[in-house]
């Protein structure tokens, strides 16, 4: 079995290993893309270690007191350490915290387990004071961290955990499991394993909002019509966005993906693209843009970003973007 997981096989059959013959380390980091699977398969690995009633060696039953607890969080030796919200900043404090905790005997487990989710957060002060811990865990806890990469952690961080690294699900796989895990109906499974790009959470989470997907078909359509439109209408447009800050980076994010089939359209990649539903539209497109001019709208879209990220006028950003934007009206 794969302890209920899509994808991530090796993963689990080595941490699987790493149960069942004793062998586990006290430290490890999960890095790979936001909900691919990390903090899923740091729960799964907790309820291994401490289910005191596996099916087997390594293979943890998901159904006694202590796999529900765990499951929901809610176990008394399970402690979870992130910013208060994303982007955010994991403080030193939160560490301190942490290490009292840890430096009492298991309550009721074998193990006490910390996770700490997305570690790349942490700032310097609180990466510093958790190597502590790291250099001389206490005999009883197992530390699991969560990161994009281990690029932007501390290499003497890095350097003491065992580091695995989770990669997107095989589109094959993770369709067969949003349809056999989940019942999605296999349409439905086949449009969300593109638009995920192999991350069966982010899958799902559309798959259970539906207004999500609804506001992904609005802003492409809105995409496309603007490149039909006047520069005064893009300008109107823009001021709309300007006053729904929030929404800004899922809708540039939204017009990226959509660039970016097209670049690879007309590069006749054997790449998937990520809208299948706008196959059509996108086949358009790349006969009549070459592929610098869609390459150039991915770089263009990319800079509106990076402006956002170092709080440059928004509306001037995107007033220019409407100026890049090439006109089409088919």
């Amino acid at each position: 079995m794969n302890w209920n997981l899509i994808g991530h096989e090796w993963a689990v059959q080595m941490l699987k290993q790493h149960v069942a013959q004793g062998t586990h380390r006290q430290s490890y980091l999960f890095t790979g893309p936001e909900s691919v699977g990390r903090n899923t398969l740091a729960l799964r690995f907790a309820q291994a270690l401490n289910c005191p009633q596996p099916l087997n060696l390594g293979e943890p039953c998901l159904e006694c007191q202590t796999c529900s607890q765990l499951e929901r969080y809610v176990h008394p030796d399970l402690s979870v350490v992130e910013s208060e919200q994303k982007g955010g900043q994991l403080k030193v404090d939160q560490i301190r915290e942490l290490q009292h905790g840890l430096s009492l005997a298991p309550y009721d487990a074998k193990y006490r387990i910390a996770i700490l989710r997305r570690f790349e957060e942490a700032n310097r002060q609180a990466a510093n004071a958790l190597l502590k811990t790291l250099e001389e865990p206490p005999r009883q806890v197992v530390i699991i961290m969560t990161a994009a990469s281990i690029d932007s952690l501390l290499p003497t961080i890095v350097s003491r955990c065992e580091v695995v690294r989770l990669r997107p699900v095989p589109s094959a796989v993770l369709n067969q499991g949003l349809s056999t895990k989940w019942q999605i109906p296999l349409k439905d499974a086949d449009l969300l394993t593109h638009l995920s790009g192999g991350r069966p959470g982010y899958a799902y989470r559309l798959f259970q909002n539906p207004e999500e997907l609804a506001n992904r078909k609005t802003w492409l359509e809105d995409q496309l019509n603007l490149m039909a439109s006047s520069r005064v209408d893009r300008f109107h447009y823009v001021e709309s966005m300007s006053k729904n800050p929030q929404s800004l980076p899922e809708i540039l994010k939204v017009w990226q993906s959509f660039w970016r089939d097209v670049m690879l359209s007309t590069s006749k990649s054997n790449s998937q693209i990520t809208n299948v539903d706008y196959q059509e539209r996108i086949s358009q497109l790349a006969k009549k843009f070459n592929y610098e001019q869609a390459f150039n709208m991915v770089v263009k879209l990319e800079q509106v970003f990076d402006n956002l990220a170092h709080n440059i006028n928004p509306r001037l950003s995107l007033e220019v973007f409407m100026l890049d934007l090439p006109s089409y009206n088919p």
